[in-house]
């Protein structure tokens, strides 16, 4: 089994949503997929409203930090904010594949928003790049 890592600063949106969608959409019996911050803070409760939209329940997730997977190898390692390529740890050794698209951050976008609705569809059209990127993942991740 594969095991795939999705790796943000704050392990509370992006990287959550793109382990949800994952687990969802990709063959469990290839991969397995797990999401981490390089500075964990907690699970955003907007994030886990707009994936519950679309029937993708992460509402058990936490926020981890990298740390809890040294030692582990990855066959892959996907960092989905600039700032996660950066500080991205250098102990991933056995890591076959290092990929980086990055995606805006729906927080950050959302903190001006007027109304509730507004705020929501910033994280809605993330979610559904993030799901865009998932579906083609498979392709991406070939040897």
């Amino acid at each position: 089994m594969k095991k795939i890592l999705f790796l943000c600063t704050g392990n509370s949106c992006r990287s959550q949503m793109a382990e949800g969608l994952a687990r969802h959409f990709i063959d469990k019996n290839e991969f397995e997929f797990y999401s981490a911050g390089t500075k964990p803070s907690f699970v955003d409760p907007t994030a886990i409203k707009v994936m519950d939209e679309i029937g993708i329940d992460i509402s058990n997730h936490r926020s981890k930090s990298v740390d809890e997977f040294k030692g582990m190898d990855f066959y892959a390692v996907i960092t989905v904010c600039d700032k996660a390529r950066e500080l991205c740890p250098v102990w991933f050794g056995k890591t076959v594949k290092k990929i980086h698209n990055s995606f805006e951050d729906p927080p950050f976008l959302a903190k001006d928003s007027k109304t509730e609705e507004e705020a929501l569809s910033h994280y809605r059209r993330v979610r559904d790049e993030i799901k865009n990127f998932i579906l083609k993942l498979p392709e991406i991740l070939k040897d």
